[in-house]
């Protein structure tokens, strides 16, 4: 048996291709996903290495308790302790080598054109001190051009900096750290190995004094390293440091535990890049799946009698079984192999496509460990062999005598209402599932996990139920499309006779009517050859369409969902601001300059300019946002729209919920809740005065700015300003003069409402790159699918072929039936996948409009129709080289080879 299983996969090796091919990637996707992860922590570890590689122990100040005395810039009265007199401590404490203090913070630089240099990882805009040895030089920042910063109007940046900004030295840049803008002559370039800053960070660096004054306060320092002396483990050093060290005010971390920490950290920031090939993945084998199951049923059914023979001959069913499931190892274990070669590649470029010039990702040696490799293995072969166990039991269930009478096996009556029974109770239970929740007010946990339970077995039914439908809807639109067949035909033998000089009247004379006569009824012939091919084996036919049927289910499913959210949040974001421009930072934990608000308020043009103090309030467990405004000009610049209260009674230990949130506390107006706000000692008990309906620029909760300023990151600062302007006002003119007002700050962003609009909207292309991902996926799989159902369906008719092309069919003829089959088969899969997409789109979407008001089902016609006909293409695509093999068979080769 295991001779035959060898024999039959070397005997089928061109029609298991496309099988191979759809198994390979899937397991592409699967390892390239684990390698590139693995890649890119040790890329991560391995930087994070180079940067603690001398430092043996860091010594940082204890964050205070909130409240307890901190004063100045960033908490600066918390780095009291680390001054030039600890420093000197330090440097007797046995085994200490070498002292280097640091003051490092963050900031924000602009490119030369004036533009935001990665502004939106705050995280890697690092910025300190360059602090020279002996001999001149920072050993942790070698010069690669310039010369060190001598004053406080001097700075350096790294390479990448420079390169991406298009930065040299002695240019001016202007950058900031918080609030006020700042210029500083650039009179040197570094390089550095630190990973957040070659993982796409910026780093820029001051002479001691400056560093000093922006991120601790004079004199003192944000962290001091200290390298150990030879023959000193860096542990043993970490405890006697914190001998000498105030218990309650500073701590010691090993170098070690510090490169761990930052691993760890810049590990999470990767993760996500791991999601979306892991969803294809996933797709693609579901997908796959399916190619695999009607590939083997095929080829079980072609080879009836050779195992009815060898039953014959004394093999038992567990033996034939075996043998197909050796034969689908054997197909498992080339998919693997040439999977995880092509995953490979696949974590090889994913670095690539995935960064970005504001987010690069680090570059590294492949780190192939042994989870890939097992994954392969088992994601390969298992699928291969679970999608080839039900045709071979199939197969093995026929009696030898039966097999041999006939080649061709059709289900039974009993198996059909089997299956009729099961797909119907499938479909009337997700389908109930999904109607549920049509009176769901939110997307809750249970919620969604219900709705992805109907989503899938609706999906499911569809698919058990596909091999019923395929009759009724095929003949269906065989009826439907009978008139487009014959005007076709006419069309065709008008055209034809033209082109005949014998015709005598080419517009209308008996010469071309029996032309358009010929031409309409070889088009009738040809539909119904191909609508009746396609129906010759129902359960073949949906297994072919099942590919196309979940890729256009996800697709327009997803497109419909996305579609309506995202006019949902233009309606909301355009309803609920009543300015004209937002200015705002870009963090909660910077400021916009006091300075530039009152330059913002005078500018020409504004009518109205009403500042923002944004913060979190912590409540029932979560975090939330609050806005601090000012009651009496709030409604100058937002619209909001109150169900119960409103603000006038808002004020210190009073504030204002979002439907949402009261949804998620309830309370009403008049209730109370017990939150911290911001950087609070702790929880107090807060009035609710109002609940307005959700608004993205109000925030979730609304608080007296005073209060809310007094517990922000930075104490008394404001983070956005909502500007009016005049009416009449140049929007392009106005946006220039409010940048100036700002002194064009890195840290600050200047949206007018369709900016804003299509920013609220912006979540959503993650989505949409998910969508035409797995919608690509489809398209592969099913062109695969559709080529192997086809190539060995010509194969099955090779005689009847040949008697096509002896009764007078031209090779033109049998290309366009097979063409015709194909897309036929492809616009099943369509429509059954649109029905499913739809229905389930419109279930789901109650989920989204009791989280997002104002959502109402929008159809992206122009999204479906691509879907459709990208669907038909694909099937037009398919049947080329198939059709291409027909047309050529001779006709007396043909019927004697059959």
């Amino acid at each position: 048996m295991l001779k035959t299983a060898l024999r039959n996969v070397l005997a089928h090796k061109a029609r298991l291709a496309m099988t191979v091919l759809a198994v390979c990637l899937g397991v592409a996707f699967v390892t390239g996903t684990l390698v590139f992860a693995d890649s890119s922590a040790a890329a991560y570890r391995a930087a994070a290495a180079r940067d603690f590689a001398d430092i043996a122990v860091t010594v940082t100040a204890k964050e205070q308790p909130p409240g307890a005395g901190a004063a100045g810039k960033d908490g600066a009265a918390q780095d009291a302790v680390l001054d030039d007199a600890l420093v000197r401590k330090l440097a007797r404490v046995p085994g200490v080598a070498a002292v280097r203090p640091a003051a490092d913070g963050s900031a924000t630089l602009n490119a030369a054109d004036g533009s935001p240099l990665r502004a939106g990882k705050a995280w890697a805009n690092l910025a300190g001190a360059y602090v020279p040895d002996k001999k001149g030089a920072d050993s942790r920042y070698p010069l690669a051009e310039g010369r060190a910063p001598s004053g406080a109007g001097e700075l350096l940046v790294d390479s990448g900096t420079a390169a991406a900004g298009k930065l040299k030295i002695g240019d001016t840049v202007t950058l900031a750290t918080d609030g006020p803008v700042l210029k500083k002559r650039l009179v040197g370039i570094v390089t550095t190995t630190d990973s957040r800053v070659t993982a796409g960070g910026t780093l820029a660096l001051f002479d001691r004094a400056t560093a000093q004054r922006l991120f601790a306060s004079p004199g003192h320092y944000t962290s001091i390293d200290l390298s150990a002396a030879s023959g000193t483990d860096q542990f043993t050093l970490a405890d006697r440091v914190g001998a000498v060290l105030p218990a309650d005010r500073a701590e010691a971390t090993s170098g070690a535990a510090r490169a761990a920490q930052q691993s760890t950290y810049l590990d999470t920031l990767t993760r996500g890049h791991q999601k979306m090939p892991t969803i294809f993945a996933a797709v693609s084998l579901f997908i796959g799946s399916f190619l695999i199951v009607n590939t083997f049923t095929m080829l079980v059914s072609r080879r009836t009698r050779e195992i009815a023979l060898l039953r014959a001959i004394g093999s038992s069913r567990r033996q034939v079984v075996r043998s197909v499931l050796c034969e689908a190892a054997l197909v498992g274990l080339a998919a693997s192999a040439a999977g995880f070669v092509l995953g490979l590649g696949i974590a090889s470029v994913l670095p690539h496509l995935l960064s970005t010039s504001q987010d690069t990702l680090p570059q590294g040696p492949l780190a192939i460990g042994p989870l890939p490799v097992v994954a392969a293995l088992g994601v390969g072969v298992g699928v291969t062999v679970l999608a080839a166990w039900l045709p071979s039991r199939r197969a093995a269930k026929v009696a030898p005598l039966e097999a041999l009478r006939s080649s061709e096996q059709p289900p039974s009556a009993t198996a059909s209402r089997v299956r009729g029974a099961t797909g119907l109770g499938l479909l009337v239970l997700g389908a109930g599932l999904l109607v549920a929740l049509t009176g769901a007010e939110d997307a809750s946990e249970a919620n969604l996990q219900q709705a992805l339970l109907g989503c899938a077995l609706l999906v499911i039914a569809l698919i058990v139920l596909a091999p019923l439908l395929a009759a009724p809807m095929i003949r269906l639109g065989g009826r439907l499309s009978a008139p487009v067949i014959r005007l076709g035909g006419r069309l065709s033998g008008a055209v034809g006779r033209s082109g005949d000089p014998a015709a005598p009247d080419r517009s209308g004379g008996p010469a071309a009517a029996n032309g358009r006569a010929r031409g309409s009824a070889r088009s009738r012939v040809i539909a119904r050859l191909a609508r009746e091919n396609a129906l010759r084996d129902p359960r073949r036919t949906a297994a072919t369409a099942s590919a196309l049927l979940i890729s256009t289910a996800l697709v327009a499913g997803l497109a419909v969902i996305g579609a309506s959210a995202g006019r949902a949040l233009d309606r909301q974001a355009a309803a609920g601001l009543g300015a004209d421009y937002v200015i705002g930072s870009r963090t909660s934990t910077t400021a916009v300059d006091p300075a530039a608000v009152r330059r913002v308020a005078g500018t020409d043009g504004v009518r109205t300019a009403v500042p923002v103090a944004d913060s979190t309030l912590f409540v029932g467990g979560g975090v939330r946002e609050i806005s601090g405004v000012d009651p009496a000009t709030v409604d100058d610049v937002l619209d909001l729209d109150f169900t119960s209260g409103s603000l006038k009674d808002l004020g210190p230990g009073r504030i204002a919920l979002s439907a949402t949130a009261a949804r998620e506390q309830g309370v009403r107006a008049g209730g109370t809740v017990t939150a911290r706000m911001g950087t609070g000692r702790g929880f107090e008990r807060y009035t609710v005065v109002g609940v307005y309906r959700d608004n993205p620029t109000a925030h979730d909760a609304l608080g007296a700015r005073a209060e809310v300023q007094r517990h922000a990151f930075s104490p008394g600062t404001v983070q956005r300003i909502l500007v009016r302007t005049d009416d009449g006002a140049d929007p392009a003119a106005t946006a220039d003069r409010l940048r100036a007002a700002t002194g064009h700050s890195p840290l600050v962003q200047v949206k007018d409402r369709e900016e804003i609009v299509d920013e609220a909207a912006g979540s959503l292309g993650d989505l949409l790159t998910l969508m035409y991902g797995l919608l690509a996926i489809g398209v592969v799989i099913s062109l695969l699918g559709i080529v192997n159902t086809l190539a060995m369906s010509v194969s099955e008719r090779t005689r009847e072929i040949g008697v096509l092309r002896a009764v007078g069919m031209d090779r033109a003829g049998i290309r366009r039936m097979i063409r015709r089959e194909s897309v036929t088969v492809a616009a099943f899969g369509t429509l059954l996948g649109l029905a499913g997409g739809l229905f389930g789109a419109w279930a789901v979407g109650s989920l989204t409009s009791g989280a997002l008001p104002g959502y109402t089902l929008t159809l992206p016609w122009g999204t479906l129709l691509v879907v459709c006909l990208v669907s038909l293409a694909t099937g037009a695509a398919a049947a080329a080289l198939p059709a291409r093999r027909a047309a050529a068979l001779s006709p007396l080769e043909a019927v004697a080879e059959g």
